[in-house]
């Protein structure tokens, strides 16, 4: 694989076909940084389309994984086979050498997440990281592309001034643009590929032309090219706070179930048979590293009343509550206490069939049951290492219908559950996220947003 680049890409000299024509060849090394669940199926892609890819990522376990052909990113379609045929054909290579990858690099891609500290203000510490690295590697007509979703302004009042200072080019001299990533797990090789229209802004004209250059080639999609890089940014933060918001609408409409003696999602569907009508589903709550963070990308971070957003994390948060409510509620319905009970949850990660624990309701909702007393076991073949989940005991799959809990409370409907033997629980079951057939069992299913016993 080529890191000789012979041609720039912020090279307002050359026309778009020139452009194409590098980029697709491989002339132009490409440096993806971050090869986590979305960082790697965006670095297959990119080696497919360029052949000459580098990905970077700080665990050498990782590393080594990958250039051994493997993908160790688990339950994502078409992401084994992708990562074996690309690392076979020398179109990507793994490395831990991030100053490395990012001196021969001509196209530097930052895929790194963006967490929140305690006080819920964003931690861009990872990424600071990234471009001091990358800043050192900068040459002139080099692109940087923030695929990572960040604040509003990040790019252009953050990374820029710091790109800047380390490289000791003038801003002329190389691109910066914010694409961010569009991307869930499960579909990402598909998302990555084109199943939305990518978005892309830079921070001057010649930036957004040579990353809208770069995903047209990437993407069988169409590129929506936004008028500077914030705009870039506003969009892929206001798609996570219209979902939070909208599902803690859903939220708290099921609440109403209780009072109103109904099953609230049953009106949901009917209410969106009209047109004008999208409420999400109703459920234990919000979480991953996305949907739950990006409303503290706006709220607290400027001179702006955020109170919708700041209620509607609180409602989905409290969702979790909820759960440890209703569930204690079946339990008193069938007389056992809930300092007495056996809960057995099923389904610990955040979203089914994707191994991923950041912000999962499971956690606090077993938390909750446990400071009532009640002794939590969990079942969730996805999960390898327990020991950070203090308030569950695991039971294996195999092992799950040889239980005898009080209850059941379906979290997370991995696929895996499908062929569970419902009737072998001699106990009520709530169905947190309304994926049971109901008829499958003579216990008692409830289903959040459902009536309660």
């Amino acid at each position: 694989m080529s890191r000789t680049a012979s041609r720039a890409i912020y090279d307002t000299s050359a026309d778009d076909d020139q452009l194409r024509e590098a980029f697709t060849s491989g002339e132009l090394p490409v440096a993806i940084y971050g090869l986590g669940k979305m960082g790697l199926p965006l670095a297959g892609v990119y080696a497919d389309v360029t052949g000459a890819t580098t990905g970077v990522d700080i665990d050498q376990h990782v590393v080594d994984q990958i250039n051994a052909g493997e993908s160790p990113i688990k339950r994502e379609p078409g992401l084994p086979e992708l990562v074996e045929r690309v690392v076979a054909d020398g179109a990507l290579e793994a490395t831990a050498d991030a100053e490395g990858a990012a001196a021969d690099a001509t196209i530097h891609v930052l895929m790194v997440p963006t967490l929140l500290t305690a006080e819920n203000d964003p931690d861009l510490s990872i990424m600071d990281e990234v471009i001091e690295t990358v800043g050192h590697g900068l040459d002139p007509g080099d692109l940087v592309i923030v695929e990572s979703t960040v604040p509003p302004r990040t790019t252009v009042d953050r990374f820029l001034p710091r790109l800047l200072e380390t490289s000791g080019l003038d801003p002329d001299q190389f691109g910066l643009a914010a694409c961010p990533e569009r991307t869930v797990s499960g579909q990402a090789i598909a998302d990555v590929r084109g199943t939305h229209p990518k978005i892309v802004g830079g921070v001057d004209p010649e930036s957004t032309r040579a990353a809208a250059i770069v995903y047209d080639e990437i993407s069988e999609n169409r590129v929506v090219e936004t008028s500077n890089a914030t705009a870039a940014e506003m969009t892929k933060v206001f798609e996570g706070v219209f979902r939070d918001v909208n599902i803690a609408i859903a939220n708290e409409l099921a609440t109403f179930a209780k009072a109103l003696d109904v099953d609230v999602r049953e009106a949901i569907d009917a209410a969106n048979t009209q047109p004008f009508c999208d409420i999400h589903d109703p459920g234990p709550g919000v979480g991953g590293h996305c949907i739950p963070i990006y409303p503290y990308f706006l709220a607290g971070q400027f001179d702006v009343d955020a109170d919708l957003l700041e209620t509607a994390r609180e409602r989905n948060d409290g969702m979790a509550i909820y759960t440890a409510d209703m569930t204690e509620a079946i339990l008193d319905s069938v007389g056992v206490p809930i300092d007495e009970a056996t809960v057995l949850l099923l389904g610990v990660t955040y979203k089914a069939n994707i191994a991923e624990l950041r912000n999962a309701p499971s956690i606090p909702v077993a938390e909750s049951l446990k400071q009532r007393g009640a002794t939590v076991e969990a079942v969730d073949p996805l999960i390898d290492r327990w020991h950070e989940l203090d308030a569950m005991t695991p039971v294996t799959l195999d092992a799950a219908a040889d239980r005898d809990p009080d209850a059941v409370v379906v979290v997370t409907p991995h696929d895996d559950f499908a062929d569970l033997d419902w009737a072998a629980f001699d106990a009520p079951i709530l169905d947190g996220r309304s994926s049971i057939d109901a008829s499958a069992t003579d216990a008692p299913v409830y289903a959040i947003g459902g009536p309660w016993p």
